[in-house]
Order: C-alpha cells, then sequence, then structure tokens
C-alpha cells in the first residue's frame, strides 16, 4: 500500500508553520507517484510560502497548462504569478479560476487586484463588483457579520479592520466596516470607508446607497442629493436608487416631488409595505391625518412584521388601538423571526395601546421592554456629558464672552428653540410660525454639524477661535440652512432641542440669533420622553435614570448661561403657556422683537409641515388637556426622581 497519502496528510499539517520540511516531504511523496496531483499543488504552494517562486511556478504551470478546467491549478497559478510579479498572466490565470467557480468568497477580489495592477481598470472595477455580488462569504468574515447581527459594533469594527489591513480591496469587508462604523456614529470614518469602495468601484450601488443615507441622515443634504443622483445616472430605473432619491427630498422638505416618486412606485407595485409606511410618515408631517392612517394600514395588511407602521398610527396619537389590534401586536411580538427594530416598534405600539385602554401596569412594562432594547443598540454616555456641562461652566464666565464681543455675523435670522424633546417646543414653534415674518424650519442639524467641524475638542477649539473664525462660523450656518428657507421671510426657527449644549456657540457665531428655552415640569417631559421612540438622536431617553440626569444637568448649564448672560435666553413654562397663552405668547414676541398679530394666538390654524411627535397635537386648540397624564405612571417614576434631585422641587425655576 502506497504511502503517499500519508505524506501528504503530514506535509499539509507542516504547510504554514514549517512550510519548507513540507516542500521536503512532499517532493519525496512525488518520487513515489510522480503523477500525484495533489502533492503538485500542495508543493507548489509550500515553495510559494518559503519564497521560491520561480519553483513554485516550475511545478504549477505545466500541471494548469494540462488541466485548464481544474479550478485549484488555475488559481494556484494566478496566486504564484501575482506574488512574482507578473499582474497581467495572473490576471489570466485567476479569470479563468473565476469563471470555473465564480462562488469561490475571494476570487474576484483577487482577479480584480491584478487587473488593477495591470493597469486595467474598467475590467477591475467589473471584478470588485462580482466579487461584492458574490453570495458566498469569506469565512474570515463571518465572525464579524456575526456581531454586527448582535449590534457589537465595536467587535465587529475591530475585526474588519484587521482584516482590510491584509485585504485593502475586499469590497464585501469594507462595506461592512463601513456599516459598523456608520452604526457606533463613527460618521466621519465611514463616511471615509464608502468613498474608498467607491473608488475602487464607482458602479457599486450598495455603497453609494449607503452612503446616501448616511449623509441625509447627517444633514448635509446637497451631499446627499448629489449622490442620489449619482446613483440613479448608473440606473435610472432602480428601485432602490429611486427611493433614495425621495427620502432625500422628503428631508430637504420638498414633500410633493418626494411623494411624486413614492406614488410612482405604488403604481408600479402597490405591494411595497416599506414605500407605504413612508409615505404615511410624509402625509402626517404634512397635516393630512386620513391619508396617513390609509397608507399605514395598508402596510401593516401588507407587512404586519415590519412594526413600523404600526409604530406610525401610534405616533399620530389620535388613533385608538381595538382589543383586536392589540391582540395582533401581542401576537407579533411572541414571533422568534421579528427584526430588531420591528420589535422596539410593536414595544413601544404596544405600550401606547395599553395606556389609551388604561392598563398602567402593562403600558409601562411594554415602553421599559423597548426602551431597554433601543438602550442596548444605542447607549447614553451620562458621564461624558455631565463632564462637558461642568467644563462649559468652568470656561464660560462673563468674562469668557466679554473679551469676544464684537464676534461672528451680526444676521438677526435665527430663532432657536431648544431644551428636551417633548417640553412643548413644537408649540412654541407653530406659534411663532404662524407670524408673517417668521418661517418654521423645523428641527436642523446645522449647527451640531459645524461643532462638529471644529475637532474632537470642542470647548478648546471654541475658546482659540478668533472673531474671523467665528464670524465664518455663522456665516457657514446662515449659508447651509438657506436651501430650507423660502425667500423673503425675514426669520427662521431652527428646533433642535440638544442645541441647548451650543449656547456658547450660538452666542459667539449668531449674536444676533433669539434663543428661546422650552421648558416642561420634569416628571411630565421625562416620562414623555421615555414613552416616545425616537428616530435618532436622543439616546438619553431610553432610561429614567439618564433622563433625570440629562435634565439635571440640562437644567444646570441654562442656569449658568441664565447668570453670565442675562436676558439672553428667553424661557418659555409649558403649563403657564397652555394655561393663560396670550401673556405668554406676547411675551415670546416681544423677545423675538415681532410686532403682536393676532393669529400667533390660534397656532393650529397655520398650515405647515410639522415633523416632530406633537405634529397632531399642535394642528388643535392650545389647550391645558394632558398636563398631568403623567401622574398615573409616577409609581414607576422613582429612578428618575431620583436622578433629577433638587431640580425636581426647584421647577420651574433652578435649584441655587
Amino acid at each position: 500500500m502506497s504511502a503517499v497519502p500519508g505524506v501528504i496528510n503530514e506535509a499539509l499539517k507542516a504547510m504554514r508553520s514549517e512550510p519548507a520540511r513540507a516542500a521536503t516531504l512532499l517532493r519525496a511523496a512525488l518520487q513515489q507517484d510522480p503523477q500525484n496531483f495533489d502533492a503538485g499543488l500542495l508543493l507548489s504552494e509550500a515553495l510559494r510560502l518559503v519564497g521560491d517562486l520561480p519553483g513554485a511556478r516550475a511545478v504549477i504551470a505545466p500541471m494548469a497548462a494540462a488541466n485548464p478546467r481544474h479550478f485549484g491549478a488555475q488559481r494556484q497559478l494566478g496566486v504564484i504569478l501575482a506574488a512574482d510579479g507578473a499582474a497581467l498572466p495572473s490576471s489570466l490565470a485567476l479569470r479563468a479560476a473565476a469563471e470555473l467557480n465564480p462562488a469561490h468568497p475571494t476570487i474576484w477580489r483577487d482577479l480584480g487586484d491584478q487587473l488593477t495592477l495591470a493597469g486595467d481598470s474598467p475590467g477591475a472595477q467589473a471584478a470588485y463588483l462580482r466579487h461584492a455580488a458574490s453570495r458566498t462569504m469569506d469565512p474570515a468574515l463571518v465572525p464579524a457579520a456575526e456581531h454586527l447581527r448582535a449590534g457589537n459594533h465595536a467587535a465587529a469594527e475591530a475585526l474588519l479592520q484587521a482584516y482590510v489591513r491584509n485585504h485593502p480591496t475586499d469590497i464585501v469587508a469594507l462595506r461592512m466596516l463601513g456599516e459598523a462604523q456608520a452604526r457606533a456614529s463613527a460618521t466621519a470614518e465611514a463616511e471615509q470607508t464608502m468613498r474608498r469602495i467607491i473608488a475602487l468601484a464607482p458602479a457599486f450601488q450598495p455603497t453609494r446607497h449607503d452612503l446616501t443615507l448616511m449623509l441625509n441622515a447627517l444633514g448635509r443634504t446637497e451631499d446627499a442629493l448629489q449622490e442620489a443622483r449619482n446613483l440613479l445616472a448608473i440606473d435610472p430605473k432602480n428601485v432602490g436608487s429611486r427611493r433614495a432619491l425621495a427620502a432625500v427630498l422628503n428631508s430637504a422638505g420638498e414633500y410633493d416631488q418626494a411623494l411624486a416618486i413614492y406614488d410612482k412606485l405604488l403604481e408600479e407595485d402597490p405591494t411595497r409595505a416599506a414605500t407605504w409606511t413612508t409615505v404615511g410618515h410624509i402625509q402626517k408631517t404634512l397635516g393630512d391625518s386620513e391619508r396617513s392612517i390609509e397608507a399605514y394600514r395598508r402596510s401593516i395588511a401588507l407587512a404586519p412584521e415590519r412594526g413600523e407602521a404600526y409604530w406610525g398610527l401610534a405616533n399620530l396619537k389620535t388613533v385608538r388601538f381595538t382589543e383586536t389590534e392589540i391582540a395582533s401586536i401581542r401576537a407579533l411580538l411572541g414571533r422568534n423571526d421579528l427584526a430588531p427594530e420591528a420589535r422596539i416598534d410593536l414595544f413601544y405600539t404596544l405600550g401606547k395601546a395599553l395606556e389609551q385602554h388604561r392598563d398602567v401596569a402593562g403600558a409601562f412594562a411594554a415602553y421599559s421592554e423597548g426602551a431597554s432594547a433601543r438602550s442596548k443598540m444605542h447607549r447614553h454616555d451620562g458621564e461624558q456629558l455631565s463632564a462637558f456641562v461642568t467644563d462649559c461652566i468652568a470656561q464660560h464666565d462673563a468674562e469668557f464672552f466679554a473679551t469676544r464681543a464684537g464676534s461672528g455675523d451680526i444676521a438677526p435670522d435665527p430663532i432657536f428653540i431648544l431644551g428636551l424633546p417633548r417640553s412643548g417646543s413644537t408649540l412654541v414653534e407653530q406659534i411663532l410660525a404662524s407670524h408673517s415674518l417668521v418661517e418654521g424650519t423645523m428641527e436642523l442639524p446645522d449647527l451640531s454639524n459645524l461643532a462638529r467641524s471644529l475637532g474632537a475638542n470642542y470647548l478648546e477649539a471654541l475658546d482659540e477661535a478668533d472673531a474671523a473664525k467665528l464670524t465664518e462660523v455663522g456665516a457657514s450656518f446662515l449659508r447651509t440652512t438657506r436651501r430650507r428657507r423660502t425667500p423673503g421671510t425675514p426669520f427662521f426657527i431652527d428646533k433642535m432641542p440638544n442645541n441647548w449644549t451650543h449656547i456658547a456657540l450660538i452666542q459667539l457665531a449668531l449674536p444676533n440669533a433669539k434663543i428661546i428655552d422650552a421648558r416642561r415640569h420634569p416628571l411630565a417631559c421625562g416620562w414623555s420622553c421615555f414613552k416616545q421612540h425616537f428616530a435618532a438622536g436622543q439616546d438619553f431617553s431610553y432610561d429614567l435614570t439618564d433622563i433625570g440626569r440629562y435634565y439635571a444637568d440640562y437644567v444646570r448649564l441654562m442656569a449658568h448661561y441664565d447668570d453670565v448672560l442675562p436676558g439672553r435666553v428667553h424661557r418659555v413654562i409649558h403649563e403657564h403657556l397652555v394655561t393663560d397663552p396670550e401673556p405668554h405668547i406676547r411675551a415670546l414676541l416681544d423677545h423675538c422683537g415681532l410686532p403682536f398679530e393676532e393669529q400667533c394666538l390660534r397656532p393650529h390654524e397655520t398650515e405647515r409641515a410639522v415633523h416632530t411627535a406633537s405634529a397632531e397635537q399642535v394642528r388643535q386648540p392650545i389647550s391645558a388637556k394632558g398636563l398631568d397624564d403623567w401622574r398615573a405612571f409616577e409609581p414607576y417614576l422613582d429612578p428618575l426622581k431620583k436622578a433629577l434631585g433638587p431640580v425636581l422641587d426647584a421647577y420651574p425655576d433652578a435649584p441655587r
């Protein structure tokens, strides 16, 4: 009996750690059986590993010539030729191998690399696209993919970074890396990774699509529109590309254009549940509740397991769920094949439905399940925020602002409404937007984008910025927000609540802008935040302790700016506004330098798009209804109370 199989097995074991020994063993095997194909193939690999490329080439070349239909021989020839710097011959061998086994996890990537080196850029791009389109994933990427599915973004990124260092042209790995970075909010890094992919394969639509949506989420509307147009240029009929353009147009406030695209998509295929959901969202924004409800229900009928349309109905705040619908939601939550986001949507919907039916314990349990799942995906660092607030208070004293007086862009156009979400800020915006001189442009990302652009050490950069820099920042804000404004209206509103962390930036860069602090009872506001499933940006809202601490830090910082910039911020207490509207509306208009107009007392009559969770509420006359709804849940709010500390008893003032 031949000993060759045993020798080959021994050589295999030694291949990686002792390739020279493996080569010796394989030569011995070939002496016994000169026609043994496996021994010859392995010998070429062993010689490649020890650096004997001419020897490896001498072994594999005749084998590949004699076996043109053997994938392993053609691939091995290509790999050895590549190592020897023979890009063109290597690409020919690798192409032959790719055609023999197109599902191999790396063959198309390897071919793309060699075609690049050979100067065949179109061929390389085509190969990279084939690699990306392969349904077979490199086993080396499976652990990273599992981390991504589990939401372990940092672990996935670490594995993928290590992988792409050795495989810098692997489009599949790069796309996974970009996804991990985007999910971890490392958006600058994600954009860099995505543009790296596009440089390798400009026609790779999935990454252009990812980039479009990420830029849109960041509020970089013009950039997102350009990428969306690039997508459509590749394939004008592509459904995903048309949806991406519609999404950007929707974010830009071009609702009619967005709806026209979605309507056409639904005309082509009325079974698109996701599109019906999006149409529901837009109609809600436009104030057409009837069409919004119809669209959401169409989506639910087609794909109830998606969850988002159910939450769309709940978020209208005006739809009452039946017992039958509650049973359907519970049944869906009993399934084990729901996507994580769908499960979260359904828990929040169930919470709203049970709250409507006065099942306080059940509602709290459902909201808590949704919040707990959400918090695992979007962590909030309360320590970091508290430290930031402390640093602001230490650095931004009266002298800090006095020595920088006269800096910034002097335009009076912006009116900032800030505070916490669910604080009554949408009502304040609706009142001001009812004025003939004011336009409501909703929650804008531009100020936070500018803050990020100053660098990782934001406060230090703010401290070091000279008058010219601060003027440039202010002008940049006015420039980037111009697209969202209607020509001829002198003032516009930015209602991004989180801008309370940027009071100093507003003061220095836009000294004539108006600042309105919308404030609501901390338990009412905190509970309302907890039970709201925000789309993004409010990571603190999924834990009662985090909410209380966030509110306390907000009050602490705003009290400081009240001291060092007296009169700069006008505060609107929600409970005062809804119980006695007129004097507080007049005071609000006075602060903004606006003449009184009667229609500001009837903001519900103003027709405009409203994106926030309060969209339906602000379309009703101002009312104190619902002020005490939170009290039913007070027994569950002890963590919130404890975290608020003295802020709770001092409300509406700050503790001193």
